[in-house]
């Protein structure tokens, strides 16, 4: 999807909704959840995520999409205050075609790095497995998922052990000024855990605009999320912010 002439903003708002786009980008994604905890207090997630592509040749891309997650947890005892920490690195490395149909799709891998700063904001172990992304682009619309399950394979042996799906549909509607409204929420399952601890499942929705300062393309999105499924402590509400940086050809 590169672009012979400057793009657009419309050109570059579809290729922002697209994860396996030739557009380098930078975003930051917070997400307020409350009630948190046995306390009922807001808990706070700041996500640090570039996404930078590189061509393999004439026919095929690599895009890579690191994950830095940073969470502010709330009070989980009366001996434990709040607490902030760096959570575990993931990455997805995803093989793509340079010349799609109307079909994208990339397949690759995705890895986890035990990399937190607290224990208990972390898995303790690498784990690793497959990952996938579909979508289509008919007319206005964006419509895809990125989906992938990682296994452990080493680490801390006093740790659980790894089985975690993570499922993102996505969906955007996009007007021609750069606006455009989406439901893009993050399903996860622990197949390690039993009953409700097992699945998060948001629904929802938000709004969003793509706009340029001094040249420098920018998207801003926020949104709104409940958890209809969502182990216990877990938040009710996800208050999602989302800035991102664009860096086209």
């Amino acid at each position: 999807m590169a672009q012979a002439t400057s793009p657009s903003i419309e050109d570059i708002a579809r290729q922002r909704e697209n994860p396996l786009s030739e557009v380098a980008s930078f975003s930051v994604q917070n997400t307020l959840g409350f009630p948190t905890g046995p306390y009922r207090q807001a808990s706070h997630g700041a996500d640090l995520q570039p996404v930078i592509p590189f061509h393999l040749g004439p026919d095929w891309n690599l895009v890579t999409r690191t994950t830095i997650p940073t969470q502010v947890q709330p009070r989980l005892s009366p001996e434990q205050g709040r607490s902030f920490s760096i959570g575990d690195v993931s990455q997805i490395f995803a093989i793509t075609p340079s010349h799609a149909g109307p079909l994208i799709w990339g397949a690759g891998l995705a890895l986890s790095h035990p990399t937190a700063s607290t224990p208990s904001f972390g898995s303790g172990k690498w784990s690793t497995g497959p990952a996938l992304v579909v979508l289509t682009m008919p007319g206005d619309w964006v419509i895809g998922a990125l989906a992938h399950n990682v296994w452990s394979f080493a680490g801390a042996g006093d740790r659980d052990r790894v089985s975690l799906l993570t499922l993102e549909p996505f969906i955007y509607y996009n007007f021609p000024n750069g606006s455009y409204i989406t439901s893009n929420p993050t399903i996860t399952a622990n197949w390690i855990a039993n009953g409700r601890e097992r699945w998060t499942v948001p629904i929802g929705g938000g709004i969003g605009r793509l706009f340029a300062v001094r040249g420098q393309a920018i998207d801003a999105q926020a949104g709104v999320y409940y958890n209809v499924m969502r182990p216990a402590f877990a938040s009710n509400w996800q208050f999602r912010f989302d800035v991102s940086f664009f860096f086209p050809k």
